[in-house]
């Protein structure tokens, strides 16, 4: 049996992928506050916002109810953090659905604007690395991401005590 495949094999691939992924999130964690700090705002308010401008450019505008669940913040806490982005004009709240009491969140056209002056070289970088690889390795690569990730997020559904 191939070393990559026995268990312990496998347990220390799952290290070294899962110890670059944890890399790449503080690498990302530290762009999103730099960005915070161009913007004038508290980085969760800034993660949000990016979190309001991905899903409407993947054509699914969040919901506050939808943005609190991927932050993580309380429905509260959502409210004070969409008034701060609301008065700075980097969001509006608008209501386009049917259900009139469902409210979507739209980012300006001055916030997207800044994202892609911000992002736009580490973009280009990452952008060039990923297309040195096929598209059939990169789809690959997601799946098994997207497969990670929901395994983690079936253990974060089960209440564990604390402590």
């Amino acid at each position: 049996m191939e070393e990559s495949m026995t268990p312990d094999g496998v347990a220390a691939q799952r290290e070294r992928l899962a110890e670059e992924l944890r890399a790449y999130g503080a690498s990302f964690t530290e762009l999103g506050r730099r960005f915070a700090v161009t913007l004038g705002v508290h980085s969760t308010d800034a993660f949000a916002l990016l979190e309001i401008a991905s899903a409407e450019e993947s054509g699914t505008p969040l919901s506050p109810a939808l943005l609190s669940r991927r932050i993580s913040l309380t429905s509260g806490a959502m409210t004070t953090l969409l008034n701060r982005l609301e008065r700075a004009g980097y969001i509006s709240r608008s209501r386009e659905h049917s259900d009139r009491r469902i409210v979507t969140l739209r980012s300006s056209a001055q916030a997207k604007e800044l994202a892609r002056s911000f992002f736009e070289s580490v973009n280009a970088r990452q952008d060039a690395i990923l297309a040195e690889h096929p598209p059939e390795l990169l789809d690959r690569l997601q799946g098994i991401l997207a497969q990670l990730r929901a395994t983690m997020d079936a253990d974060l559904r089960t209440e564990r005590p604390e402590g």
